[in-house]
């Protein structure tokens, strides 16, 4: 069984103590780091009105990113699209198609990426329905797909680049609509990973093939922090931890520093629910990340891995991905 590719996700961490601008100048540095150990991609998220989280202008970021990197693909995982026009998203999209051809990634989610009343701020008095997502998933097809000179309304840019689109989600709704329509699927399991199999076992199920996706291709998101040893990276994770434990409250912060025996000094309910929302986290060092990845690329048989990587220090979060990257070199030999 072939391992499967890596991959990263970005949310442009803002660090206590650090700026909006040392976390965009981080990403760079990161995606740069990522291009060169080899990996597959580089997404941006979309959250908004969140102030440990720089990436709410995610296009913008994502050409910003491509155009400091040689190689790797870089896109959206994901716009959030009830927060925006199928159109707008057309058109910035096929912008970055046309200056980074064939790098620029799609990823659509369905969900808002904020709270209610930024909701409605992005998208005003909109109501968003069940049936939006799948007829706005539909009309990005087309906006981005080849010109339609009877259509009313083209995406210029956009028409003719034929964008890659991706589906994201953490429910099954979305692994049944990817499924439908033939495109590939990332979970959400970064944050998220009740349903992961449950949800990847639908997709390939129900899988239709088209034209550019003959068969199904599966992301598995997956929380990485990664050390030279074991308790170097335990220590590490404390970050991610004391950051999960924030959105777990709702007191929601910068990315703190790391804390020795974080875990052993909460009750056992907020221990359990950090290590639910992070169930399927690789931390560790060389050897466990080994073991970690050959059981998940046997359970969920995905063909790639989306890793999410906090880790307080810049230099630490790039070693970070030195030691996975070498971790899933060596499975592969």
């Amino acid at each position: 069984m072939s391992l499967p590719k890596l991959s990263m996700l970005d949310l442009v961490t803002v660090r206590q103590g650090c700026s909006v601008r040392h976390a965009l100048d981080l990403s760079v540095a990161t995606a740069r780091k990522a291009d060169e150990l080899g990996f597959a991609r580089y997404w941006l998220a979309e959250h908004h009105n969140m102030s440990g989280i720089a990436s709410s202008a995610t296009a913008v970021l994502v050409g910003h990113i491509a155009g400091a990197t040689q190689r790797i693909r870089v896109g959206a995982g994901g716009i959030m699209l009830p927060n925006h026009a199928p159109l707008v998203v057309a058109e910035a999209f096929g912008t970055l198609a046309e200056l980074y051809p064939g790098r620029i990634d799609l990823g659509l989610g369905r969900a808002p990426g904020t709270d209610a009343a930024t909701m409605r701020a992005l998208r005003r008095n909109r109501v968003e329905t069940e049936e939006d997502f799948p007829r706005d998933v539909t009309e990005l097809q087309r906006l981005l797909g080849p010109l339609d000179e009877s259509a009313p309304i083209n995406a210029t840019p956009g028409a003719g680049t034929h964008v890659p689109i991706w589906l994201l989600g953490s429910s099954l709704f979305s692994a049944q609509l990817a499924a439908s329509k033939g495109l590939p699927y990332a979970f959400a399991s970064h944050f998220a990973p009740r349903y992961l199999l449950q949800a990847i076992a639908l997709y390939r199920q129900l899988y239709q093939p088209s034209a550019a996706h003959p068969r199904p291709y599966v992301i598995v998101g997956v929380p990485v922090v990664a050390a030279p040893t074991d308790e170097e990276a335990n220590y590490l994770a404390s970050s991610a931890q004391q950051r999960v434990l924030g959105i777990l409250t709702g007191r929601r912060g910068k990315l703190p520093p790391p804390v020795e025996n974080f875990m052993q000094q909460l009750d056992p309910g907020a221990q359990a629910a950090i290590e639910d929302f992070l169930g399927v986290a690789a931390i560790g060092g060389p050897e466990t990340l080994q073991r970690h990845f050959a059981r998940l690329a046997e359970l969920t048989q995905a063909d790639e891995y989306m890793m999410v990587t906090d880790i307080f220090d810049p230099e630490l979060r790039l070693r970070s991905l030195e030691v996975t990257a070498q971790a899933l070199q060596w499975q592969r030999m």
